[in-house]
């Protein structure tokens, strides 16, 4: 990303980004007129669409489903540990000394 593409400027009514390019041969038109850049990302489905043709493989996509059920259930088995240990850490008698 050069500054050529972030210039900084910006429509001062809905903070559009601004690029300046060479304006035409028209003496009336300034040297350099800013033109309104489109940023807003591509729609998903153009996205997505380069995987659409790829083919799933079950035995990848089993093994994945199982990692990430494993993972699940070890944060969940955690935080019913630190949950236990605070009950019981709230539970525990102060002594004064």
């Amino acid at each position: 990303m050069s500054r050529d593409h972030h210039s900084g400027l910006r429509c001062p009514h809905c903070q559009t980004a601004l690029a300046l390019v060479p304006a035409a041969d028209n003496p009336a038109v300034p040297a350099l007129s800013p033109v309104v850049r489109d940023e807003t990302p591509p729609p998903v489905h153009e996205v997505l669409a380069v995987y659409a043709n790829r083919t799933r493989d079950t035995a990848t996509a089993l093994r994945g489903a199982a990692r990430v059920r494993d993972s699940f259930n070890r944060a969940r088995r955690a935080a019913a540990q630190r949950r236990a240990a605070q009950r019981a850490a709230q539970q525990r008698p102060v002594r004064s000394a």
